[in-house]
């Protein structure tokens, strides 16, 4: 366990496992994390900061309240994981993955989330106003009450996803996928009434 105040700058962890550590306060500096796996691993209030996560792999790891600046997602995947309340500023995340996990009040404010996957996770909460999400996949999600004014969901898929509380004026959904149960959620939000068919 490594507790706050300690800076690990330029170090080169390529393929190394993490499992089952804990990290409070750490500053990770122009790091190498490429093909990384963490399992179990804690890391709370932690900044990283130009961070090469690329084709890293992370399972039923918590990354709680951290920063994340200028950092390279590339292909990385995280599969229920815990980042509640994390921000991500300036960060790359070409064919991210996640799957289920906890990402509520995360903060993705204008993030570059094209071609991104996120399916089955609570984003409750979550800032993704202005983030460009075109070509991505939200399927099956909680999207409940997240900050999506002026996002871009262009032929993204929301497929399943809560959608509850979304202003589809406010967004860009063009050739946007939804099933029959969404298409009556938006519908309503515009102020429309839907009526059976006789």
């Amino acid at each position: 366990m490594t507790d706050g105040g300690e800076t690990i700058k330029g170090e080169d962890w390529y393929g190394r496992e993490l499992d089952g550590v804990e990290y409070t306060g750490v500053v990770f500096d122009h790091m190498d994390f490429t093909e990384l796996r963490s399992t179990g691993a804690t890391f709370t209030e932690c900044v990283f900061r130009a961070v090469r996560f690329n084709v890293s792999q992370h399972d039923d790891s918590a990354f709680v309240n951290c920063r994340f600046e200028s950092c390279n997602f590339f292909d990385a995947s995280f599969r229920r994981c815990k980042l509640t309340g994390s921000t991500f500023q300036g960060c790359e995340f070409s064919l991210l993955k996640v799957e289920r996990g906890n990402w509520s009040f995360v903060g993705l404010r204008r993030a570059e989330l094209k071609g991104a996957s996120f399916e089955g996770v609570r984003l409750r909460e979550a800032d993704l106003s202005e983030a460009r999400c075109q070509e991505a996949r939200f399927e099956g999600c909680d999207l409940s009450a997240a900050m999506l004014a002026g996002a871009d969901f262009s032929a993204a898929s929301l497929a399943g996803s809560d959608l509850t509380g979304v202003d589809p004026s406010a967004v860009a959904l063009r050739g946007t996928i939804v099933d029959e149960r969404q298409a009556v959620v938006l519908v309503e939000a515009l102020g429309m009434v839907v009526v059976p068919t006789r």
